[in-house]
């Protein structure tokens, strides 16, 4: 049972064993869960089953040594297979490649620098030097039109050629290799950096990094640090936030996709602007807002979202919801993803809302009331996980009129097993809280027995095992806690979300302290 928590906790995050690689590379934990959820939707059978069962086994093995890039090539390896799709030495090569650089987010009036790496040696028979092209493509439109049936995706527009290179090793992790590329003449904006790698005429796949580009760049993160040394403490964090995303996604220690640099630098500017005339311009802002705080533990400025009801002016107490991510997931996820429907619903019932992003992508939002994991680094994560969450908590209480009877905590996936990890820890400041497709200590109920709890799952979930939710309605049930437990026929991981919020709302509203 122990093992299937570990592989089955968090949202659904697939791997495809193909070209793109980040800077900071996605955890192993979100590729485990995207490897165990297509595992369960393919149900692999007879020479498939065989073959999968080895990769296993080898994953195991790699995972006991500590060997972090034989088991991404491992996983790689399965997604392929389970895609009906085999495993060549070319592939194994292209997943083994990388592109790092000290900058993804860059000035561009200066040189651009990225290096060509391994994470792994792959099984390949390599003959001679390799080459490669590089370009930079422009980002492919998001939630655009799908193409035809049967039709190939269109090729990616090249937004500048950076040209040809020869002289690469056929040992990329002995010799990583250089690039010095000249981007002065690019527009501002995010880009593919594209790498084709070539020997003689054999194509051996394509490497990819997500980067963004402006010029002034360096000019504008002087300016923003001189405009927070003026500002309040309240308003520092919201003008230096974007500042230190940045630094963080360019020392690999965050990917691209937590941070718009269009998006922050902007909001930056802004209060930048407000303070210089005397104002904080969150003082009366209702409706949707993102607020930033320092975390001093891990010395970071965190980001979370906010919902404000248009009718809130601090003049009464209005409930509040902590709204917990999936694995893989942002502060974003609660207010963007599941049809844009929960801000609505926060309006319409009046509710103020704090996303946070619990520290991490991946966080998991601490360990419950059980023993903390032995690694260091994942206890170290998991820590300021929960952190996180209950400093959102305690700014929402000084920033807003917060009616202490109708405090909600929930979730999704990751964050519902977050909501069943933290909910005991603090058992006295939840009127109520509801879990969506998670699992959790049935044990550590005892803590919050008088606490109601609505439950949502789909019985068809691939990512989380609906029997996880359903352990822990029976010990509901025993310690008779109140409940209301919503088992979704044929409900997937993720799609049992949006249809069941209101339902959520609604169990909130009959319930206080």
């Amino acid at each position: 049972m122990k093992r299937v928590r570990l592989i089955l906790i968090g949202a659904l995050c697939s791997l495809i064993a193909a070209t793109a690689h980040a800077q900071a590379l996605t955890s192993l934990q979100s590729l485990r869960v995207g490897y165990n959820t297509r595992k369960a939707t393919v149900r692999p059978t007879g020479e498939l089953k065989t073959q999968i069962d080895d990769v296993d086994r080898q994953i195991a093995d790699a995972t006991r040594v500590g060997k972090t890039g034989e088991v991404r090539r491992l996983i790689a390896k399965g997604q392929t297979l389970l895609n009906n799709r085999p495993w060549t030495p070319e592939l194994d090569f292209s997943n083994s490649v990388v592109l790092r650089t000290d900058r993804v987010v860059a000035d561009s009036s200066k040189p651009y620098t990225a290096r060509i790496e391994q994470i792994y040696s792959p099984t390949i028979d390599l003959q001679g030097s390799l080459s490669a092209h590089v370009a930079l493509r422009k980002r492919p439109v998001q939630n655009g039109p799908a193409p035809a049936a049967g039709a190939a995706a269109p090729a990616p527009e090249i937004a500048k050629d950076l040209g040809s290179f020869d002289g690469i090793s056929r040992d990329l992790r002995e010799s990583p290799y250089a690039l010095e590329l000249d981007v002065r003449d690019v527009a501002d904006g995010t880009y593919v950096l594209a790498v084709d790698l070539m020997e003689g005429t054999r194509a051996l796949g394509t490497s990819t990094l997500t980067i963004n580009l402006r010029k002034g760049l360096d000019d504008l993160v002087a300016k923003l640090e001189a405009d927070a040394k003026k500002a309040p403490d309240a308003l520092k964090a919201d003008i230096l936030f974007p500042i230190d995303r940045m630094r963080n996604v360019n020392r690999a220690r965050l990917e691209l996709r937590t941070f718009d640099p269009v998006k922050d630098f902007a909001a930056a500017e802004e209060v930048a602007a407000a303070v210089r005339a005397g104002k904080n311009p969150f003082q009366t802002m209702t409706g949707d807002l993102k607020r930033h705080y320092t975390l001093t533990m891990a010395n970071e400025i965190m980001p979370y979202r906010v919902y404000v009801p248009k009718g809130y002016n601090g003049s009464k107490a209005y409930p509040l919801i902590i709204a917990l991510h999936g694995l893989g997931g942002t502060e974003d996820s609660f207010f963007d993803g599941y049809n844009q429907g929960f801000a609505a619903l926060a309006e319409q019932h009046g509710y103020l809302v704090a996303a946070p992003l619990g520290y991490r992508v991946d966080g998991g939002y601490g360990w419950g009331v059980g023993n903390p994991p032995a690694d260091p680094i994942a206890k170290q994560n998991q820590e300021r996980s929960e952190a996180d969450v209950m400093q959102v908590l305690q700014l929402m209480k000084q920033q807003y009129k917060v009616d202490a009877s109708r405090t909600y905590l929930m979730g999704h996936s990751m964050g519902a097993i977050g909501t069943w990890r933290i909910a005991p820890k603090y058992p006295d400041l939840w009127a109520a809280i509801a879990p969506i497709s998670g699992s959790g200590n049935a044990a550590s109920l005892e803590r919050i027995k008088t606490v109601p709890e609505v439950i949502v799952h789909g019985d068809d979930d691939r990512t989380v095992n609906v029997q996880g939710s359903r352990a822990m309605v029976t010990k509901l049930k025993e310690m008779g806690t109140e409940h209301k437990y919503i088992e979704v026929p044929g409900g997937s991981h993720s799609g049992v979300v949006a249809p069941n919020l209101a339902a959520i709302f609604d169990f909130f509203d009959a319930h206080k302290k």
